[in-house]
């Protein structure tokens, strides 16, 4: 499949490698698994912690996972029509008991992996660790010129270890899975590792050599090995995780692969490739910003996406590569929440040229959208496709919040990402064999599900909810259509019409827009700014901007391409979320009101949520925490869950202030605040499947570069004059001068 993953950059670049300034330094050693230094390669994670006595490297495997089903859901009651009855009389018990409870059994979930605990001989002082991001490893120095340096090695499933000056004592430790099942009492996270009910671990030892084989659910084992070995001064260990998906024995083919890695010549071969990819990684695109703790986060959340997001491995779950090391089952299962966490986690790979990391997401959907087809006719009856909620690594449904887990509109926002990665590639093969396929089966399923009529005339659904507005309470679910899944609905029916026509099927294109005009308008509050629902204005402090999906990211009401009637409600909305405040937001809530800010053209407001968010949600290792550590009242949520989707919704909301695309044309700078006088990128993507270079200096756009994967001809606006060209020939245009060469485009002011 020829499925575009990665962009060249234009020519236009510089050099994209962070400095040593901006790199993650302690000079007080973390304490704790969630502030480590976090490494990882899509499919193994680790965090680095401790002073060294011991050196804790916490480790992690993505596809680790405990898959025991979930007996409820095969009941004969566990359908739609049932949950529809039982809403409709009121049995709340009934209900919670069947759709949530699951919910709180300790499996199906996320596992980890174990840790290795490494002890300096004579436990020399700690004097720092830094995370280098330019080279994706972690160095812990100790007094006495002792160093300690770890990474996962960005290209095979190992890590590695060298220390220098000290010869550390290794020890494997195996997670305390062993007890006896029970239940946990889950809020966020609750219960012990032991209520899995795993055999104790089967250790091994040998000379240099550690680790153990771990039984879990139905019979899958995984192992941890690690080997080590020393030539003089120099010692050097490596370590891997197998599972017993791979091999009938994991034990050994990780020992395998990290005794491979010793050999001198392996192991300079396997430091060398590992150099690379991460200087492929940072040279790919580059952003420089004069706001410092934007600019730092942003380096820290696109190193934390090259550790989390690959083509080939599982897509980000709630802590991706990094489950909790803490004793305890991982908070919210550490599962796959597209209610807007995987979403939000994969804003970031558009416009900022990481397709390949967006094509893991998507196509880890479309290989498990059979179990999702097989749910959606089992609970729904219905043809086409909708996807669970929460879901294990198999897109599995595994239960939590009613309105939400069951919600009908799920596979339609899991749709706009394969829209969007059609829109930023312009690869026909994926749209013709994985997008236009994805979106017209979740189009099926939504004509069938909103089939009855209101007394207008207009579709339907018998349930409707809005995330996450009133929690799991009996009126989450609306008497009407919420404008969370009408907006959907709508986005989906006209996005299968268009892609419809991009691929040959008029008919089916008359099709879809015969269904659109059958939706009933999105509900205005009596201000004209969108409302939870018709009747139901938001009213209070809400964390997820669900009721506002039309405005940001489906783009369906537009400030500047709807004219002054979608001004107003861009503006009324946006509005009302500054007079209820932010005192239920999480992090992730300001990451995306910065996207949403852009996108409304207030690069205040955007700058203002991204740096609220820097300092206040994040800990210092720069992982979102979901609750305002700042003592300052951002908000009433002070506790501190890890979850990875407002760190990467951060980079976009950057991102989105320097390019945007989403018009059909494409902006440089948009929406940069007055004092940010000089910028730079490179490398950037727009949609159409255009790199774009630029610089701005003392408040001036300088000069600019576009270069088309495809061969076609990019449109812009131009940022000295505002006019909106097509670049398809090199004449000059007032207040440009234009020159191509081949398929790039390079710009620069008149005057």
């Amino acid at each position: 499949m020829s499925i575009v993953m990665l962009g060249l950059c234009a020519a236009m670049t510089w050099s994209g490698l962070p400095g040593p300034e901006w790199d993650l330094v302690y000079s007080q050693p973390a304490a704790t698994w969630d502030e480590a230094l976090p490494l990882g390669n899509g499919l193994m994670g680790a965090l680095v912690w401790g002073d060294g006595s011991p050196l804790r490297i916490s480790l992690d495997r993505t596809d680790l996972w405990d898959l025991r089903p979930v007996e409820a859901f095969e009941r004969p009651e566990y359908t739609w029509k049932t949950m529809q009855q039982w809403e409709w009389e009121k049995r709340y018990k009934e209900l919670i008991a069947l759709y949530e409870d699951p919910y709180n059994e300790p499996a199906p979930t996320k596992i980890l992996a174990g840790r290795i605990e490494l002890s300096i001989p004579g436990h020399p002082a700690f004097q720092e660790s830094r995370l280098r991001l330019a080279e994706g490893i972690a160095e812990t120095r100790f007094a006495g010129d002792a160093i300690v340096r770890v990474a996962v090695l960005a290209d095979r499933p190992a890590g590695w270890i060298e220390a220098k000056g000290c010869i550390p004592e290794v020890a494997v430790i195996a997670p305390a899975f062993g007890g006896k099942p029970g239940k946990a009492i889950r809020a966020i996270s609750a219960g012990d590792l032991s209520l899995l009910g795993y055999p104790a671990p089967e250790t091994r030892e040998g000379p240099n050599c550690r680790g153990f084989v771990q039984e879990g659910w139905g019979g899958f084992r995984f192992a941890v090995a690690v080997v080590w070995r020393q030539d003089g001064d120099a010692w050097r260990a490596a370590w891997s995780i197998a599972t017993s998906d791979e091999h009938q024995d994991p034990f050994a083919l990780a020992t395998e692969r990290a005794g491979a890695l010793l050999a001198p010549a392996n192991a300079d071969a396997a430091l060398a490739a590992h150099k690379a990819w991460w200087d492929a990684w940072w040279n790919r695109v580059t952003v420089e910003v004069p706001d410092a703790r934007i600019q730092k986060q942003w380096y820290l959340e696109t190193a934390k996406f090259g550790a989390a997001a690959r083509p080939d491995t599982p897509p980000i779950s709630l802590q991706g590569p990094w489950t909790a090391d803490d004793g305890k089952l991982p908070p919210w299962k550490g599962d796959y929440h597209h209610d807007l966490n995987t979403q939000l986690s994969y804003w970031p790979a558009y416009s900022g040229n990481r397709m390949d990391g967006a094509l893991g997401y998507v196509s880890w959907l479309w290989n498990n959208r059979g179990n999702a087809l097989e749910w959606t006719k089992r609970f729904f009856d219905l043809p086409g496709l909708n996807v669970p909620m929460t879901t294990d690594i198999r897109l599995r449904q595994i239960g939590g919040w009613r309105q939400y887990t069951h919600s009908a509109t799920t596979g339609a926002w899991l749709a706009h990402h394969f829209y969007l990665h059609w829109q930023f590639s312009r690869d026909r093969q994926f749209l013709e064999t994985m997008a236009w396929p994805w979106i017209r089966d979740c189009a099926v399923f939504l004509e069938a599900v909103t089939a009855e009529k209101d007394a207008r005339g207009k579709r339907s659904l018998p349930l409707s909810s809005s995330p996450e507005i009133h929690d799991n309470k009996p009126r989450a679910w609306f008497p009407v259509m919420t404008n969370y899944d009408n907006a959907l609905i709508r986005w989906n029916f006209r996005t299968a019409a268009e892609l419809a026509r991009e691929v040959g099927q008029p008919e089916e294109a008359e099709r879809w827009e015969k269904a659109l005009s059958e939706m009933p308008d999105l509900a205005l509050d009596e201000d004209g700014g969108l409302a939870v629902a018709e009747g139901h204005p938001l009213t209070e402090s809400h964390r997820h901007f669900s009721h506002l999906m039309a405005i940001h990211p489906l783009g369906l009401i537009d400030p500047v391409l709807g004219g002054p009637e979608a001004r107003h409600i861009v503006d009324q909305s946006l509005a009302r979320l500054d007079r209820l405040g932010s005192s239920q937001w999480c992090g992730y809530s300001f990451s995306w009101l910065a996207n949403m800010a852009a996108w409304a053209g207030d690069g205040e407001r955007a700058a203002r949520a991204l740096n609220i968010f820097a300092e206040a949600f994040v800990l210092r290792n720069g992982f979102h925490c979901n609750g305002d550590q700042s003592g300052k009242g951002y908000s009433s949520f002070t506790y501190r869950p890890f979850t990875l989707e407002g760190n990467f919704a951060f980079a976009a909301g950057l991102q989105e202030m320097l390019l945007q695309s989403h018009r059909g044309y494409i902006e440089i700078f948009p929406v940069v605040p007055a004092d940010w006088k000089d910028i730079r990128f490179s490398g950037l993507r727009a949609r159409g499947a255009f790199l774009v270079s630029a610089e701005r200096r003392e408040g001036r756009v300088t000069r600019l570069e576009i270069s088309s994967e495809t061969g076609a001809a990019p449109r812009i606006r131009l940022p000295w004059t505002g006019q909106i060209i097509d670049l398809g020939d090199s004449a000059d245009v007032a207040g440009a001068r234009i020159q191509r060469d081949g398929n790039r485009w390079t710009l620069q002011p008149l005057t």
